[in-house]
């Protein structure tokens, strides 16, 4: 049972490419196919070349292998690819200076908020401020409704509101 099991898969594997695009040198393929799977698919974001079946992939795909079997190494196919599409078609993209505000913006925003959430915590309470002479009679004015401009605060036995 685990002979069929291991066999349909290594059936399934073998038709996942057309074997007319695969390279005649086995170690060719193998370095393909591991480039392959760096590779971001332009129209599905997420998905390796590897892994994607969009025309573009497949375009991608052919390009890569065009590049081994031409004799260049990963390192000048990575290049072209970055040079023809820029640094997005990587999925792990190389930490360089020109994007190091990108890996370290999310650092720098966490620390920002620890500082200030920080801050926020240590600074000590008010104490409670009495009121002025002035301002204790403006808020009993207010609360009588003596002043004329507001309506009482209180409310009142009469009030069928209350």
């Amino acid at each position: 049972m685990h002979l069929v099991v291991a066999l349909a898969a290594a059936l399934c594997l073998a038709a996942a490419s057309d074997p007319a695009e695969r390279l005649p040198d086995p170690a060719q393929e193998a370095r393909a196919r591991a480039l392959f799977r760096e590779v971001r698919c332009m129209v599905c974001q997420n998905e390796s070349i590897a892994d994607s079946e969009a025309g573009l992939a497949v375009d991608l795909r052919r390009l890569v292998r065009e590049r081994i079997a031409s004799g260049q190494d990963d390192a000048q196919v990575r290049g072209w690819l970055v040079d023809r599409y820029g640094e997005f078609v990587l999925l792990r993209p190389s930490f360089s200076w020109a994007n190091l505000v990108l890996w370290l913006a999310p650092l720098a925003v966490v620390i920002a908020g620890v500082l200030a959430l920080a801050q926020r915590l240590r600074r000590p309470a008010l104490p409670d401020a009495a009121l002025t002479e002035v301002e204790a009679g403006r808020l009993s004015d207010l609360l009588e409704g003596t002043d004329g401009h507001y309506p009482a605060l209180k409310s009142s036995p009469d009030d069928p509101n209350a």
